[in-house]
């Protein structure tokens, strides 16, 4: 059963008032309770529980195949063939590894792609500027960079004005000097906009400069988390999340490098 908060249309039942499940749950943008999801007779899904609080930034960790972007699917409700309880906000937005730019319409066009209604060119314009991408509203998609188109693809997200905003490893096929600015980024637009915030990732460093929490999913359920007490910006070779890394590179089965010795003549 999958259903959906703050005064949105619930999947099976109706309409769920948020009054009521900040009352049950506290203050949360996710709920999920005793999730299961199967392939084929397998869990890859398994009675699995996760809450995230209204404004948080979470990090999902696993190694591949674990069924992490299974749940960010789930989530955002493009998977439903599920058993327990799921709540999310109406008003999500998902952003994928590759950007799924429509290559005959402009930028602008792209970014109100799906959007109910009839917004105008200024909509987009608004959530370009917001990603650098004001002067490349015109482009046609095959003419941006990897990062450029990205950060059209963010903006497509952003201009949903989402409660919830899924991130599939939206970094992984960027440079490391452009995935370094996607990053950032990030950072900066969730702290602007105060929404929740999931990143799948396989990227442990990325989590820990990003999120309030890291999950590690293993086994079809969250086996391990930690909490990031750090301000932002972060700094990788601070001692708390140099511990941390080497903490979660355990949980997932990598054993952490050992520190290089420089020897002295």
């Amino acid at each position: 059963m999958a259903t959906e908060l703050h005064r949105q249309v619930n999947y099976l039942k109706g309409e769920l008032e948020k009054e009521k499940v900040a009352g049950e749950s506290g203050d949360a943008a996710v709920r999920v309770r005793s999730l299961t999801r199967s392939f084929d007779g397998r869990a890859v899904i398994d009675d699995l529980q996760l809450d995230i609080g209204t404004g948080e930034f979470v990090a999902l960790l696993g190694r591949s195949g674990c069924g992490k972007s299974t749940l960010l699917r789930v989530l955002a409700g493009l998977d439903r063939e599920i058993e327990g309880e799921v709540l999310v906000p109406r008003r999500k937005a998902v952003a994928f590894q590759a950007p799924r730019l429509m290559p005959w319409k402009r930028v602008w066009r792209n970014v109100l792609l799906g959007l109910p209604g009839r917004p105008g060119r200024a909509v987009a314009e608004r959530a370009l500027t917001e990603v650098g991408l004001g002067h490349r509203v015109d482009a046609w998609p095959k003419t941006l960079s990897g990062g450029e188109a990205q950060r059209a693809s963010l903006a497509r997200a952003l201009v949903r004005e989402p409660d919830l905003l899924l991130l599939d490893e939206p970094f992984g096929a960027l440079d490391a000097l452009t995935r370094i600015t996607a990053q950032q980024l990030v950072g900066e637009l969730w702290q602007r906009r105060g929404c929740a915030v999931l990143l799948v990732t396989h990227d442990v460093e990325e989590a820990l400069l990003l999120a309030d929490r890291v999950l590690v999913m293993d086994g079809g359920v969250i086996a391990h988390q930690v909490r990031v007490d750090r301000d932002r910006p972060r700094d990788i070779a601070d001692p708390l999340l140099a511990e941390l890394r080497t903490e979660l590179l355990d949980r997932l089965g990598v054993k952490a490098p050992e520190p290089a010795v420089h020897k002295v003549a």
